[in-house]
C-alpha cells in the first residue's frame, strides 16, 4: 500500500520505518526542514533500539522516504496516519490544534480520483477526535473517505518490537471498507495469532488512555503499599511477589520506585481525567494516582535529607540515571527532573551520568550546569569519587551488577539510595553499605564495618 505518516516523532518514526519493513510504500512527511535532512541523512533524532537499522535498511531500499511536503504526500497515500504531537493544555487536555491542522490539509489535498483514502488517528487522542478529524476534512472535499482510530501501545525502549510483534493491535473503523483495508495492511504484524481488534472509534479512542490509566494506577497503587511496608517493617518485593503470582493481578508493573515519568503516563492520566470531568463522571480515582506519583518523586530526597540534614551545603552525590526508563533518551516527566533539581536547590553538588540521555540533561538541567550544581559524567563510575552518596533513579542494564568495591572505595562513605530497588538490602549490609530503597527497611552495615561519619553542622543524628 501506499502510506503517508504525518509526524516524525517517536510515533510517527517507528509507524513509518515497520510499516515499510513489511512491503509497503510509505512517505514520512513533517513540516521540521532540519528534522527530515537529518532523516534523509540517516540520522535518527531519538534513542530507540533497533530503529536505527530499520530506517537506513528501508530508506536504501527505496520503501521508506522523509519528505516536508505534507501536501504531496497526503495525495499519493492511500492510507494517511496522523502522528502528530498532543501535548497537555493548561487544563490537563489533550491539544488537538496539530491534529486537527492535518486534517484540514488532508481535505485541501484530496484528489479527485483514486482509492477512497483511510484516514488515521495514530496520535494519542481524546474521546470523539475522529469526529473532528471528519468534519475537518470535509469542510475541503467532497470526495468520500473513511476515518479510524488506531491507537498505539509502544513502550519507549522496545518500541520496534512491539510494533513488529503486538500482543494486540486495536482499530476503530466506520465502514467495512476501512476494516478490510486494514485487516490487510496488519497481518503481516499478526501471523502468530495475536487479535486485530476492530471496534467502535470511540471505544479504540478510550482503549488507549483506558490502557494507560490503568498501568500508572499500578504503579502509584505500588509506591502507596511501599509506603505501608515501611511503616510496618514489610518488604514490598514479598508483597510484590505475593499478589503478582494471583493471574487475576499479573506481575507485570507491580514494582515500586520513585513514580512514573515520559511522555505518555503523566499526559494521558491527565487528559483521561479532563474527559471523565468533562463527561460528568467522578475522576477520583485517577487523581490519586496523581498525586501518589507526584509524591512519590520526592520520597529519595526526604530520605537524603533525614540522612543528611536539610541543609546539603558543601555536599556532592552521585547520580545514576537521567531517564525515566531504561533504553530511551527521554527525560520528560523523569522523576530525576525533581530529585536532582531539589538536591541542588538544597546546597548539593550533584555528579550524574546516564548512557543515553545526556543531551536531554543539558537541556533540561542547563541553568544548573551554568551555575555549576550539576556536572555530567561520561562514565558511571566518574560520579563516585569523594561523593557522600550515591543515588540511583533508572534501571540502566549497567547499573545492575555494577563493581561494587569500586562503589565503596569510590564514596566518602558507603551510602547508597535505591530508587529503583536494583539490589538486595542483606547482600548491601554485608558489603558493608548503608542501604535505602522503596518499600524495604533500610540496611545498616555490621558495626565492625561501619565507616566514620564526619560531625556536619545541620546533619541529622
Amino acid at each position: 500500500m501506499k502510506i503517508a505518516v504525518v509526524g516524525t516523532g517517536y510515533v510517527g518514526l517507528v509507524a513509518g520505518a515497520c510499516l515499510a519493513e513489511t512491503g509497503n510504500q510509505v512517505a514520512c512527511a513533517d513540516i521540521d526542514r532540519a528534522k527530515i535532512d537529518r532523516l534523509n541523512a540517516g540520522e535518527i533524532p531519538i534513542y530507540e533500539p533497533g530503529l536505527e537499522p530499520l530506517v537506513e535498511r528501508n530508506l536504501r531500499e527505496g520503501r521508506l522516504s522523509f519528505t516536508t511536503d505534507v501536501s504531496a504526500a497526503v495525495a499519493a497515500a492511500e492510507v494517511v496516519f496522523i502522528a502528530v504531537g498532543t501535548p497537555p493544555g493548561e487544563d490537563g487536555s489533550a491539544d488537538l490544534k496539530h491534529v486537527l491542522a492535518v486534517a484540514e490539509t488532508i481535505g485541501r489535498s484530496m484528489p479527485d480520483d483514486g482509492p477512497e483514502k483511510i484516514v488515521i488517528t495514530k496520535s494519542t487522542v481524546p474521546v470523539g477526535t475522529a469526529n473532528k478529524v471528519r468534519d475537518a476534512i470535509r469542510r475541503h472535499t467532497a470526495r468520500r473517505f473513511h476515518v479510524c482510530s488506531n491507537p498505539e501501545f509502544l513502550k519507549e525502549g522496545a518500541a520496534v518490537q512491539d510494533f513488529m510483534k503486538p500482543d494486540r493491535v486495536v482499530v476503530g473503523v466506520d465502514s467495512e471498507h476501512a476494516r478490510d483495508r486494514l485487516a490487510e495492511l496488519y497481518a503481516p504484524f499478526v501471523r502468530t495469532g495475536n487479535p486485530v481488534l476492530f471496534m467502535d472509534i470511540a471505544s479504540a479512542e478510550i482503549t488507549k488512555y483506558a490502557a494507560n490509566a490503568m498501568l500508572a494506577t499500578r504503579i502509584s497503587f505500588m509506591n502507596t503499599i511501599a509506603a505501608l511496608c515501611e511503616a510496618v517493617g514489610a518488604d514490598v518485593g514479598e508483597v510484590r511477589r505475593g499478589i503478582g503470582s494471583d493471574e487475576r493481578i499479573g506481575p507485570a508493573f507491580l514494582f515500586a520506585g520513585i513514580g512514573y515519568g515520559g511522555s505518555c503516563f503523566p499526559k494521558d492520566v491527565k487528559a483521561l481525567v479532563h474527559t471523565l470531568c468533562e463527561c460528568g463522571v467522578d475522576p477520583a480515582i485517577l487523581e490519586g494516582v496523581e498525586k501518589v506519583n507526584a509524591q512519590q518523586k520526592g520520597v529519595l530526597v526526604e530520605r537524603v535529607t533525614e540522612r543528611f540534614g536539610a541543609d546539603l551545603s558543601g555536599r556532592t552525590f552521585a547520580v545514576w540515571g537521567l531517564a525515566f526508563k531504561p533504553e530511551t533518551d527521554d527525560m520528560r516527566e523523569a522523576p530525576s527532573l525533581t530529585i536532582v533539581r531539589r538536591l541542588c536547590e538544597a546546597g548539593a553538588t550533584v555528579r550524574a551520568h546516564d548512557p543515553e540521555a545526556g543531551h536531554e540533561a543539558e537541556r533540561h538541567f542547563a541553568d544548573l550546569l551554568a551555575g555549576g550544581a550539576l556536572e555530567l559524567c561520561p562514565r558511571n563510575y566518574d560520579c563516585l569519587p569523594g561523593a557522600d552518596a550515591l543515588l540511583v533513579l533508572t534501571e540502566w542494564a549497567p547499573y545492575r551488577v555494577p563493581d561494587f568495591d569500586r562503589i565503596r572505595a569510590g564514596l566518602a562513605q558507603p551510602v547508597v539510595f535505591d530508587g529503583r530497588n536494583l539490589w538486595d538490602p542483606a547482600r548491601m549490609r554485608e558489603m558493608g553499605f548503608e542501604y535505602v530503597s522503596v518499600g524495604r527497611a533500610p540496611a545498616y552495615p555490621p558495626p565492625s564495618v561501619v565507616p566514620a561519619r564526619p560531625a556536619v553542622a545541620g546533619a541529622a543524628s
